[in-house]
C-alpha cells in the first residue's frame, strides 16, 4: 500500500513548523520548491498496491535516493545523516525535527528494484527538470564506460574450483552422498595451479587445471543421476552454467567469467594498467557545456560503441523529448554519421576547406568531449 507523508500546510499551535525555522536561502530548501511532489507520487503512484502494510512515502523515498547521490553516500550512510540534518528532513516531506531514522537502508533497494528501469529514468528526467530547459539545446558528448562487477579475476582453476564447491552445497542442501566430496586434494591442486607463471612448475600447474575440471564435471554429473526432477529444478540452471564453465575453451566466445553473475563480459577499453575489465558496458551521455547528464544506458555484452549510438539517442530522447542536432564522441565511434536528425562528430584531419575557425570550433568541441571522463569517474565512485 502507497504510504502519504506529512501534511505540511498543517502547523503546530505548541511549536513552530519546521519549514519556519530554516533558512529560505539554503540550496536543499530551494530545491524543495523547485520540485512539483504531487506529480511524482501520482507517476509512482501506481506501482503500489491497495492492500497491505502502508510503504514508506515516495517523497521520502525519492528524496533519499536524490541526496544519496548528490552527496556520493552509501544507504546507510544517507540514513544517519538523515536523522542530523534539518534541511534533509525538510526535503523529505517532514514538518517537524525527528530523532528516529526514517526508514532502514534495505528499504532504499524494495524501492529501486520496485520502479526499475522506467522509474530510474524518471528519477533522471526529474534531475534535468530543475535546469533551464536552454540546456536540452546543447550539444551532447557521449562515451562508453565498463561498470566492473564485484567478481575475482576468472581463471579456469578457480572457476573450477567455485563450481566443485557449488556442487557440494547443493548436494548438502538436498541430502546428497557424493561418492567422494574432494575436500582435502581441491586446495592442495588450486596451490598448484597457481604456479603457472613459474618456468618448472608450469606443467604441474597445468595438470592439476585439468584435475579441477574434471573433479567439477564428475560432482556435475553425479548430482544429475542421484537428483530427481523436482530436486534439480531449483539449481538447473546454475548446473547448466557450471557446465558451460568447465567445458570452454580459451578461443570460445560467449564465455562465463563468473557463476553467480555469468552476464559479466570480458571488455577491453585500451588502458595499460588494466587491459581487461569484467562488467557491462555502459553509454554515458551529457550536455557539452553545462554538464548535466542526460542519460545512462547498461549495454548487453561487448557492442561496438558506434553501434550503441541509436540506443542511447531514443533514451535521452525519452527522458527529454528532443533528440540533439550534434553528437560528439571519440574515434571509437566511427562508422555511421547520420542517425535521423542527429549528426554524429568523431576526430579526424581537417578538409581543405575547413577555415581555422571551423578548425579551432572542432578542437574546442572535443576538448569539451574529454572532460565527460572526468564525469564517468565521479559517476563510478
Amino acid at each position: 500500500m502507497k504510504g502519504n507523508s506529512p501534511d505540511s500546510n498543517q502547523s503546530s499551535f505548541l511549536m513552530p513548523s519546521l519549514k519556519e525555522q530554516l533558512d529560505p536561502k539554503h540550496p536543499i530548501y530551494q530545491l524543495n520548491d523547485r520540485i512539483n511532489w504531487s506529480v511524482i507520487e501520482e507517476d509512482f503512484k501506481k506501482l503500489y498496491s491497495h492492500t497491505g502494510r502502508p510503504a514508506k512515502s515516495v517523497r521520502l523515498m525519492v528524496s533519499l535516493l536524490l541526496l544519496k547521490q548528490l552527496d556520493d553516500l552509501s544507504d546507510e550512510q544517507v540514513i544517519q545523516r538523515w536523522v542530523e540534518n534539518p534541511y534533509w528532513q525538510f526535503l523529505c516531506g517532514e514538518t517537524q525535527f525527528q530523532w528516529k531514522p526514517p526508514a532502514a537502508s534495505s528499504d532504499l533497494t524494495h524501492f529501486r528494484n520496485r520502479i526499475g528501469k522506467k522509474g530510474a529514468e524518471r528519477l533522471l528526467k526529474l534531475s534535468i527538470d530543475l535546469f533551464d530547459p536552454k540546456i536540452q539545446k546543447e550539444e551532447v558528448v557521449i562515451d562508453t564506460t565498463v561498470q566492473e562487477k564485484n567478481i575475482t579475476h576468472p581463471t579456469d582453476s578457480k572457476l573450477a574450483k567455485k563450481v566443485i564447491d557449488t556442487c557440494r552445497k547443493i548436494a548438502s542442501q538436498e541430502g546428497i552422498r557424493l561418492r567422494q566430496s574432494y575436500s582435502r586434494v581441491t586446495p592442495q591442486l588450486l596451490r598448484q595451479a597457481s604456479n603457472r607463471k613459474n618456468a618448472q612448475q608450469n606443467k604441474k600447474a597445468k595438470q592439476a587445471t585439468r584435475r579441477l575440471r574434471t573433479i567439477g564435471r564428475a560432482l556435475v554429473r553425479e548430482l544429475v543421476r542421484k537428483t530427481t526432477q523436482k530436486q534439480i529444478s531449483p539449481y538447473a540452471q546454475t548446473l547448466l552454467n557450471a557446465w558451460s564453465i568447465l567445458l570452454q575453451n580459451k578461443t570460445d566466445k560467449h564465455k562465463i567469467y563468473s557463476l553467480h553473475e555469468p552476464h559479466v563480459s570480458c571488455i577491453s577499453k585500451g588502458k595499460a594498467h588494466k587491459p581487461y575489465e569484467f562488467g557491462s558496458k555502459v553509454s554515458i551521455s551529457r550536455t557539452r557545456d553545462s554538464r548535466i547528464v542526460l542519460g545512462a544506458l547498461a549495454l548487453p555484452g561487448n557492442p561496438y560503441d558506434g553501434h550503441t549510438v541509436e540506443a542511447a539517442l531514443k533514451q535521452i530522447k525519452r527522458i527529454t523529448g528532443k533528440q540533439p542536432e550534434i553528437l560528439i564522441a571519440d574515434r571509437g565511434y566511427r562508422g555511421q554519421k547520420e542517425f535521423g536528425k542527429t549528426r554524429l562528430l568523431t576526430p579526424s584531419a581537417p578538409l581543405k576547406s575547413d577555415s581555422q575557425y571551423d578548425q579551432r570550433r572542432q578542437r574546442k568541441r572535443f576538448r569539451k568531449r574529454a572532460g565527460l571522463e572526468a564525469t564517468i569517474s565521479h559517476l563510478k565512485q
